[in-house]
């Protein structure tokens, strides 16, 4: 399975729709957008997992990068997920601790 990816612009934020399988093929995908978005000044993330499918280690590994990546510049990253598996797996991880989850897009802009 490919991973699509779609960004849109809400005010000062940028939300990357996410769909499809993260894993150790295509989480570099997602990498260099997280990567991309960054070098072009965005700094609010919003990952909208709805659509993901299977998230691996290597997916993992990429949303904790692209984190780092917002917050060495003051900015934050915020996913929308309410899949019980792949939040089943960033509370296994202790990452549910790191990550500012939200049950919509919505809910994740209205933090920002």
């Amino acid at each position: 399975m490919d991973l699509t990816l779609t960004t849109r612009e809400v005010g000062a934020t940028t939300v990357v729709a996410v769909g499809g399988e993260i894993d150790v093929y295509t989480a570099p995908k997602l990498r260099d957008k997280i990567t991309e978005l960054v070098g072009a000044g965005a700094y609010q993330l919003v990952v909208d997992l709805e659509d993901v499918e299977f998230l691996d280690s290597t997916g993992l590994g990429v949303l904790v990068g692209g984190l780092k990546k917002v917050r060495a510049h003051d900015g934050a990253l915020r996913l929308v997920c309410t899949q019980d598996r792949l939040l089943k797996i960033f509370r296994i991880t202790g990452l549910a601790k790191v990550f500012d989850i939200h049950d919509s897009a919505e809910a994740a802009l209205a933090a920002s």
